[in-house]
């Protein structure tokens, strides 16, 4: 498979690539604007200007990393971790929120994490079959009917569509970041690093990030010591003092995503694709390594899948 056709599903699935009956979501109710919560776990950065993208031979050109360029972002805040389980479900008791993927009924579910007897083949997404659209898999129970986030609760909030993560933004008082401060914030002071820690992945044998260790799809060997999320504060946080900008799980940005391939699309509605950031617990080299700092991906503003989270922003 060429370099440019490999990058489309491993780690992130779109409900537009899927036909089910249940297509209909309910419009997103933004909640009225509230002072800043989860303040204390924001980091100030003074902003200023930094070369955005990669050159880099590891890179897509497809989804234009590059090319290199100057840019610039005013001070901002920003989460140093990813909105959890714990900080979703506040939201979620304080205001009845119901996700896209409750008003769907289903989500993206990575097919190692259910049973096999319950994988229907009808339920699998075409030319990526280790993605399934399971019933009832929701940000609380995340693998379907009869899982749970009880032991979970420190981990990043997941089957959250970009609607969803705006809602809570509004909520909390903060907003998405823009792909600019995302990138300006992940690369954590350093220049043009492969990533948000260096160029070598794992400096002195020491894993960095959560990412997919063994064979894809089939085998994860767990040598980082996580098959699915890990808590949104593990492994060394970058020089910005942001933990899990690299692997874990995707993260919203604010910008429409366009390249040469989405140009040419239709979406439903106004479903355009939107940024997602730092990639997820699924890349790995051989097929999707955009855990690179500088790599970025999309999706549309609907959908939800099990390796996708976000973290905030605030004005000054």
């Amino acid at each position: 498979m060429e370099k440019e056709n490999q990058q489309a599903s491993c780690c992130s699935v779109s409900r537009a690539s899927f036909t089910d009956a249940k297509t209909e979501s309910s419009p997103v109710t933004k909640q009225k604007q509230q002072a800043i919560k989860f303040k204390d776990k924001m980091v100030l950065l003074d902003g200023g200007a930094f070369l955005m993208g990669t050159e880099d031979e590891d890179g897509f050109p497809a989804d234009q990393e590059g090319p290199v360029r100057k840019e610039e972002v005013k001070p901002f805040y920003i989460d140093s971790h990813t909105v959890t389980n714990a900080e979703f479900k506040a939201f979620v008791d304080d205001t009845g929120y119901k996700t896209e993927a409750e008003m769907f009924g289903w989500s993206f579910v990575f097919h190692l994490f259910l049973q096999q007897e319950l994988v229907i083949e009808e339920r699998k997404v075409p030319g990526t079959p280790w993605w399934l659209a399971v019933d009832g898999a929701f940000w609380y129970q995340p693998e379907g009917l009869g899982s749970s986030i009880e032991d979970r609760m420190d981990h990043p909030v997941i089957h959250v569509s970009w609607n969803d993560a705006v809602a809570f933004c509004d909520w909390a008082g903060k907003r998405l970041p823009t792909e600019k401060e995302w990138e300006y914030a992940a690369r954590g002071g350093l220049v043009q690093k492969k990533y948000a820690w260096g160029d070598e992945l794992q400096p002195n044998g020491e894993h960095y990030c959560n990412i997919w260790q063994g064979e894809f799809p089939v085998n994860n060997s767990k040598e980082d010591g996580y098959i699915g999320t890990a808590p949104a504060i593990s492994f060394p946080p970058n020089g910005y003092g942001l933990y899990n900008v690299a692997g874990n799980v995707w993260e919203w940005c604010a910008d429409p995503f366009e390249n040469d391939n989405t140009k040419q699309l239709k979406y439903p509605g106004n479903q355009i694709p939107r940024v997602m950031r730092g990639g997820s617990y699924l890349c790995h080299h051989s097929y999707c390594n955009r855990y690179r700092v500088a790599a970025r991906s999309a999706n549309t503003m609907d959908s939800s899948t099990g390796n996708l989270g976000f973290r905030c922003v605030a004005d000054i």
